[in-house]
């Protein structure tokens, strides 16, 4: 019997039951002491896993009062307080959790020391106006309101101008709205859409997305730099101009290379200071967002004072044709000086001589009249009927204003550069391109959503309101330029028909100098956000530590300033400002940031229709058809403005997707793709057949039996070698091996058994799953594996299994018998079975065989797996290049000629090529070679029994006089419970003798060499003399054909029925294979897997 000790435990008033949670203890009834300061922060692991110290983990920390209060009460749970803390440690963490921001706050905290973290964080407390609202307008509004929206007004009209306007805003609404949803789906730190749409849809969406939205916001840098420097250049300081023009081939040029001169400085300049004091960048953003309030707001003003008042900005016309403002002094052909008529500048340029009598002119210019119109004529004027439909053009067309009289005369090319011209060719298409980016800038909201109060509540309203908002100012924006100004002053770009003014700033009150300075301002101010915000982005992505060549760009400063991620946003920068035009950087630009918003609107949709048991937003005015919807516009968008931009993105995106797969980065962020992966599969599963499938579709689907040696290494890896280039990468295939023992145990050995042999399936390459089992013997932990492993209709119906070796040598007869019992139960189960022998021998995945055949030994029709294999097998690059022979055996009484013709013929309809053989087999007499061989090996048998017997005998004897309470179990001489005892033998047997024990052994002994007698006059079994025949002359023709075959398949005949030659089988499977180098054995599961129909 068991003894137990009591040991009386003195009743404490300090129990230490606390000190097992690992948790800050609070007292809720004592309020007047402060709880320990415990800050939880998102931490990196250097793998690029976000490690949330969150509330529902672990502390070591203990301290604060304690009392016996919950200890008598929770005694219960005593032993389990170490891992599941009570609900008041857990609260009272919940009260102290604060969310530290992704990015650059929480690197910044990386480097500050221990004291300085014990300081209690400053606790947000911006509101939805100031932390979304306004930033998500000051990101909105930008450089294209006020450069391009006018002369994307004069070119496609008001009515295609609000239906671009309106696809531009109803895709950021839709996004914003699937933004919403995730961002009040739970925390989101800074990061904003990379963070949520890699935590939604996995490292590899989340890195390709991420890098897109990141190579999105350094381009917007560069768009926002060459749109300052155009207002620099253009409106502000022309004579600042490095580089002239020759002639007016050269205009275009020049123009380009002095936006490239001072882009680069200004870029410089900028890094510079985004370097030295962010600080500095974000202090001076409410004063870059005033001025472009009070921008918009004086266009507004100049809008409604047009009504009475219209600002005087008059165009001077040539027929119907807009002249260059600077090309004279006044619109007429000719002045009085006094009373003398004389010559104008315009006549100068338009003629050949001064003398207004014989100079030979522009015919153009002598046919048509000079006539001055009102640029603004005033939202009164009516001029919006003009304005209402598309004036597209190409590149070099003259400005023309329809309804003034024309004379078409043709005139010289060279007096081109009087007159406006288009500097590009226009479409609908290019202009959805060069407008979105004035859409996009909503995910600033997101991206502060660790300054935020309330950020689930603050977001989706602040960003909605904020797109509500611009898109009321774009709609009517588009409607106030089309009803106040001229069709051709919204056609010319950059306001060389008013006097070389910003064509928005001749409509504003009081002065175009407001829409000039505020727009520079605003500008530059958004050029610096996107420096600061790129950079940070870059780094979240590389500290993800997801894609490997990026991880040098998380380092940074010593407060965590990304230094070299901003160097590389600068390089990137500076490709855009090379290419020096805002028309062509703006579509570029889109599309990533377009790319970005659909796969924002894929997370919500995704997340939505797996109804995952974590997706509840608060936001609940959301769904998945609106996301669908969003995600098609985005998509339309893409192809609608540049559909060769689109697919350059798509195949980034797509490049960096595959690289983030083939890189293996083993993320676990509880992503929706994860989620579809499993609805998907469990979808395909339910579809799935449970009975087998049709014979077209069947292929080895394989359960590899694995065996591990004492350190748990798998001691054949070929064997997964050999699985992996029999499947290719298709099909299931199961890796299975049985732990012997306990499962209590062994389960930690288990664990380290299945880590094993999942090394050990990545280095072979095998695309698989794992599965080890723990048994009391290894013959159930077999049976139990075939029975258990796959799923519904994704079930194997191939084993794999290992030859044992060195089964003569052993006494222990239990690696055989479990071999013999493994064949029966695949056969029982109608499995189809291969053994590889001499596995060891077999090629491995680095190796190519140049030239050699794979023979296969056709004795037996098993359902045709012979043929199937090698062409499965040919299909890997080892094997690729070797012939296929097969050979058949014909007996006597055969048409062998016959037999050949047919097999070819079935080989042709089964479109495979190989050679083919018969092979004739003469009846002939048993050799005394045959008859000495089989009687070797029943005397070896009948010896190893005798063996087995005594040694059995022995231990009964022994087991009659033992202790009574003994656990060793008895049994019979040959049960297999015997065999596999796995106790151990007492230290000490008493063993008790009588006088007929004694007498009893003596005559044992005296029998012994009647029982050697007896085995020397065996004569051997008639049946296994005739298999052991029929092994030896199958072996001759076989090595005789293919002993220089790379492989060899052959028939594997069946363990016999009585299990009492068990023993026997094994011997004549080794005659059988004798003298070959690699031999697949392989019996089918007795249905057919190939068959000659399409």
């Amino acid at each position: 019997m068991p003894h137990f000790t009591v040991v009386p435990v003195k009743d404490r008033g300090q129990s230490s039951y606390d000190s097992l949670e690992g948790v800050n203890w609070v007292d809720y009834r004592d309020t007047g002491q402060d709880p320990t300061d415990n800050q939880d922060t998102i931490s990196s692991d250097g793998h690029g896993n976000q490690k949330e110290d969150s509330p529902f983990l672990n502390n070591s920390d203990t301290g604060g009062k304690k009392n016996d209060y919950y200890d008598r009460n929770l005694a219960l749970f005593e032993e389990e307080l170490d891992s599941r803390p009570k609900v008041s440690a857990l609260l009272s963490r919940l009260v102290n959790y604060t969310n530290v921001t992704q990015g650059a706050k929480e690197h910044e905290e990386e480097e500050i020391s221990e004291a300085s973290r014990c300081h209690t964080p400053k606790s947000p407390n911006m509101g939805t106006l100031m932390g979304v609202y306004l930033p998500c307008l000051q990101n909105i509004f930008g450089v294209i309101l006020f450069l391009r929206l006018t002369w994307i007004v004069g070119m496609a009209g008001i009515m295609q101008s609000l239906l671009i306007v309106l696809m531009c805003c109803t895709c950021t609404m839709l996004t914003a709205i699937s933004m919403s949803a995730i961002a009040t789906n739970g925390v989101v730190p800074a990061g904003g859409s990379y963070f949520m749409i890699s935590r939604s849809l996995g490292p590899e969406f989340g890195g390709a997305v991420g890098l897109c939205f990141y190579l999105g916001t350094t381009f917007a840098s560069a768009m926002y730099i060459l749109g300052a420097i155009e207002i620099f250049l253009k409106y502000l300081v022309p004579q600042a101009a490095i580089f002239h023009a020759v002639d007016h081939h050269g205009t275009d040029s020049a123009s380009l290379n002095n936006m490239r001169v001072y882009g680069s400085i200004c870029l410089s300049l900028m890094a510079v200071v985004v370097f030295v004091g962010v600080k500095y960048v974000n202090k001076l953003a409410s004063l870059f967002l005033a001025c472009v309030i009070i921008s918009i707001v004086s266009i507004y003003a100049g809008a409604i004072k047009s009504i009475s008042h219209p600002p005087e900005f008059p165009i001077c016309m040539l027929g119907n044709r807009t002249l260059v403002s600077n090309k004279y002094d006044v619109c007429a052909k000719t002045v009085m000086q006094g009373n003398i008529t004389v010559p104008s500048l315009l006549w100068e340029n338009f003629c050949i001589s001064s003398n207004l009598s014989n100079s030979q002119c522009d015919e153009y210019f002598l046919q048509n009249n000079v006539t001055q119109i009102q640029g603004i004529p005033g939202l009164s004027s009516g001029i919006v009927s003009d304005n209402m439909w598309s004036t597209y053009m190409y590149k070099g067309q003259i400005l023309e204003k329809a309804g003034l009289p024309s004379d078409d005369a043709h005139g010289g090319l060279e007096k081109v550069p009087m007159y406006l011209t288009a500097d590009i060719a226009t479409s609908f298409t290019l202009l959805v391109g060069i407008f979105f980016p004035s859409a996009t800038g909503i995910m600033a909201g997101s991206n502060r959503s660790g300054d935020l109060k309330d950020a689930q509540k603050s977001i989706p309203v602040g960003t909605i309101l904020a797109i509500a908002t611009t898109s009321l100012v774009y709609i009517s924006s588009v409607v106030l330029f089309g009803g106040c100004i001229e069709g051709v002053v919204l056609r010319d770009k950059f306001g060389d028909a008013v006097n070389n003014n910003l064509v928005v700033g001749t409509l504003s009150w009081p002065s175009p100098w407001v829409i000039v300075i505020g727009s520079f301002f605003s500008t530059v101010g958004a050029g610096l956000q996107s420096l600061t915000g790129a950079p940070r982005l870059l780094q979240a992505i590389a500290k993800d530590n997801i894609i490997p060549f990026l991880r040098v760009f998380g380092h940074g400063k010593a407060n965590g300033e990304p230094t070299w991620a901003l160097l590389l946003t600068g390089l990137i920068a500076e490709l855009g400002i090379l290419i020096a035009s805002l028309d062509m950087v703006a579509p570029i630009l889109s599309m990533f940031f377009l790319m970005c918003y659909l796969f924002v609107n894929l997370a919500c949709a995704v997340q939505t229709l797996l109804r995952t048991p974590n997706w509840r937003p608060r936001f609940k005015y959301y769904h998945w058809t609106l996301s669908f919807l969003g995600m098609s516009m985005c998509l339309a968008l893409m192809f609608i403005s540049s559909w060769y931009y689109a697919i350059v993105a798509m195949g980034i995106a797509g490049m960096i997707y595959k690289y983030i797969e083939y890189q293996g980065a083993e993320k676990e962020w509880g992503d929706g793709i994860r989620g579809l992966s499993l609805s998907a599969a469990r979808y395909a599963l339910l579809r799935l057949e449970v009975g087998p499938p049709h014979t077209k579709n069947w292929r080895p689907q394989l359960l590899v039996l694995l065996k591990l040696d004492e350190d748990l290494h798998v001691k054949y890896p070929r064997m997964l070698t050999f699985a992996s280039q029999l499947k290719a990468g298709k099909g299931l295939t199961i890796v299975g091996t049985v732990i012997q023992g306990h499962f209590l145990d062994s389960f930690g050995e288990l664990q380290a058994a299945e880590q094993a042999v999942k090394n050990m399936m990545e280095i072979e390459r095998v695309k698989g799953f794992c599965q080890a089992v723990v048994a009391n013997k290894v013959r159930e932990g077999i049976v139990h594996l075939m029975q258990s492993c796959g799923l519904g209709g994704m079930k194997h119906n191939t084993v794999v299994m290992g030859w044992p070796y060195g089964w003569r040598q052993s006494e222990d007869p239990r690696a055989w018998k479990t071999f013999i019992n493994t064949v029966r139960c695949v056969t029982a189960a109608h499995l189809a079975l291969m053994v590889p022998k001499n596995v060891s021998f077999y090629p491995s995945n680095h190796e190519r065989f140049m030239d050699g055949n794979i023979d296969v030994w056709w004795i037996v029709h098993d359902g045709g797996m012979l043929m199937l294999l090698p062409f499965l097998l040919k299909q890997h690059k080892v094997w690729r290049k070797c012939k296929m022979r097969i050979f058949t055996v014909a007996q006597m009484d055969d048409n062998s000629i016959q037999m050949k013709k047919d097999l070819a013929t079935f080989l042709y309809q089964l479109r495979i090529e190989a050679e083919v053989e018969v092979v004739e087999m003469h009846d002939s007499d048993i050799s005394a070679y045959t008859y000495e061989r089989t009687l070797m090996m029943e005397q070896r048998s009948q010896m190893l029994r005798q063996m087995r017997l005594s040694t059995a005998e022995r231990q009964r004897e022994a087991q009659l006089v033992k202790d009574r309470h003994s656990l060793v179990r008895m049994g019979s001489l040959y049960s297999d419970e015997e065999e596999e005892v796995f106790e151990a033998p007492p230290e000490k047997v008493h063993m008790t003798w009588t006088k007929e024990k004694v007498e009893a052994e003596r005559r044992n002994r005296n029998n012994a060499p009647e029982n050697f007698r007896e085995l020397i006059s065996l004569k051997p079994d008639q049946s296994n003399v005739r298999r052991m025949h029929t092994a030896v002359k199958l072996n001759e023709v076989i090595v005789n054909r293919s002993h220089d075959a790379r492989l060899v398949l052959l028939n594997m005949p069946g363990p016999p029925r009585n299990s009492d030659g068990d023993e026997n089988y094994m011997e004549f499977l080794e005659v059988l294979t004798e003298g070959l180098e690699r031999v697949l054995l392989v019996r089918g599961g007795g249905r057919e897997v190939i068959t000659i129909y399409s």
